[in-house]
């Protein structure tokens, strides 16, 4: 994304274009941004056995799904929905993680069903569910138990999953206990471990922590002789919303990650979402109204909000807001862009700062969106959910059409 002319442009493509023709808000993806962040990882692991596991609750479109089957992805799921969806875009099923508290009977029968490559564990009970699953079939699976490294990612709280009190994962001080007992369970195969300590981590100190702790263990449960195969270090690397934010790199987080886990042969795993994803995306409103408050703000209201993207009223995300279209050369100021929604939380971007000529009717862009904004969309309000545009190859083309006030009654009986 690029202003050539004072005119914004994303992929040769003029942005107020984009909006113009396929109305607003939109969600607008760049295919070209998605592959240059998937093959970083790929370039970074080198000769390295590993896989990169997508994490589709990051954005589950299908084109981006079938984009990253297609270049060789694998894929983190977390519900039978998500599995759904990887299937239909073409997604490998041997390539397929199954993460996440609360899986229920059905949908660990259709994992089982495709032959998923390997579920990641998060309860005894949730072991012994697949093993008694499994045993119907006469088959064995792959599981991995994941672990809490009691490591804090230092993140907003509610993505933060790797210490001792989460909902996620068992203590890593009483995992080899649970293999040991899992043993007995005869249609497991305990081929591997896995952890996950949080998303949007901006600092790769803590992981350093992560990767010893977690070949330790690697290394504890085979000398009890367990044949651990598989070492899942999860997801999370953080990106840059706003100018001033840090974003790790891709290309030195992995060959840190591969520095740690060298001459331990083992397939690592990792399951990146928002860092393959969130800066491929952006967001297209429209300035709806312009309140003056003198000597206090000015609010910008626009046609979206929390029902295409809730993370700034759930974690206090912070974004920035651009204009598409050649400035009138008129100073920035500061102002509160809110979203229509009847909640005092919808704030869009809370400290922006746009041309003082502002209009009603004016495009506004948000960047940086690719990310847990089309998976969380609701129709909260009533409000239909935006269409999603593709732009690839110097072409954009609608892969989601806009809903109507006809979808939102669909399913009503």
């Amino acid at each position: 994304m690029q202003y050539r002319d004072q005119t914004l442009y994303l992929e040769n493509l003029p942005l107020a274009d984009i909006a113009r023709r396929e109305g607003t808000p939109s969600y607008v993806y760049s295919r070209a941004a998605i592959i240059e962040r998937f093959e970083a990882y790929e370039k970074a692991f080198g000769d390295v056995p590993h896989k990169v596991c997508y994490a589709v609750k990051a954005n589950s479109n299908l084109s981006i799904l079938s984009l990253l089957a297609a270049a060789g992805a694998g894929f983190d799921i977390v519900s039978g929905g998500e599995l759904f969806r990887a299937l239909k875009a073409g997604a490998d099923p041997g390539t397929i993680i199954f993460s996440g508290v609360g899986k229920t009977a059905q949908e660990i029968d259709y994992a089982l069903d495709h032959q998923i490559k390997s579920f990641n564990c998060e309860s005894e009970p949730e072991l012994a569910l697949i093993d008694s699953l499994a045993a119907r079939r006469g088959i064995q699976t792959r599981v991995a138990l994941r672990v809490n490294p009691d490591v804090d990612a230092s993140t907003h709280p509610y993505i933060s999953t790797g210490l001792r009190d989460h909902k996620f994962g068992i203590d890593i001080a009483g995992a080899e206990a649970v293999y040991e007992r899992a043993r007995s369970l005869d249609h497991l195969l305990l081929e591997g471990v896995s952890c996950h300590i949080g998303s949007q981590i901006t600092d790769i100190a803590p992981m350093l922590e992560v990767f010893d702790k977690m070949i330790a263990l690697v290394e504890r449960l085979r000398s009890r002789g367990l044949p651990i195969r598989t070492l899942d270090l999860g997801g999370g690397l953080g990106v840059a919303y706003k100018p001033g934010d840090q974003a790790p790199s891709i290309c030195e987080f992995i060959e840190t990650m591969c520095r740690r886990t060298a001459g331990h042969n083992l397939e690592i795993l990792i399951e990146p979402g928002r860092s393959i994803v969130a800066t491929a995306g952006i967001t297209l409103y429209s300035v709806g109204t312009v309140k003056h408050l003198p000597g206090i703000r000015t609010y910008v209201s626009v046609d979206g909000g929390m029902s295409d993207n809730p993370r700034p009223v759930l974690y206090g995300s912070g974004y920035e807001a651009f204009l598409p279209r050649a400035t009138r050369a008129a100073r920035p100021r500061p102002v509160r862009v809110v979203g229509k929604h009847c909640e005092s939380g919808d704030l869009v971007v809370p400290d922006a700062f746009v041309p003082g000529d502002l209009e009603v009717g004016d495009v506004l862009a948000t960047p940086v969106t690719g990310a847990y904004g089309y998976s969380m969309a609701s129709n909260y309000n009533k409000v239909p959910r935006p269409g999603v545009v593709f732009v690839a190859d110097g072409t954009a083309r609608v892969v989601v059409r806009r809903e109507t006030f006809d979808d939102l009654l669909r399913l009503d009986a």
